[in-house]
């Protein structure tokens, strides 16, 4: 049991759409990721995904509207909602992440960014 310096981890790693797990609390874990530019559009059927902007604006797409997410905010995404993280003007985000253990990063979408695993830093 040790803290966890957020920033300082973000620093270990320049990747962009490449999570990085930091933590595992029961069956969920706690993933640091940098997100540049769009994602991919995907859902999670049966996992919930919590989005905390630790650094830059993050705008959460969904089919119907997008929510700005600023520094310190987070965001909840249900279960079978489908999403699409973005960034604008060039802008690094620094992100936590905190999803169940059996989240796939892009859901059933198989795309150039997908991972299937996450580095432990």
């Amino acid at each position: 049991m040790k803290s966890i310096n957020i920033v300082a981890k973000h620093a270990e790693f320049t990747k962009n759409w490449h999570p990085h797990q930091i933590a595992i609390v029961d069956n969920m874990q706690v993933l640091l990721a940098k997100l540049k530019g769009e994602f991919v559009w995907h859902a999670h059927e049966n996992e919930d995904e919590l989005f905390q902007v630790i650094k830059g604006t993050l705008y959460m797409q969904f089919r119907d509207r997008t929510e700005v997410v600023k520094e310190g905010e987070i965001i909840v995404v249900p279960k079978g909602v489908e999403h699409n993280p973005m960034t604008k003007n060039g802008e690094v985000v620094h992100v936590l992440l905190f999803e169940k253990l059996s989240t796939a990063h892009t859901g059933k979408v198989k795309h150039a960014k997908t991972q299937t695993s996450y580095p432990k830093i």
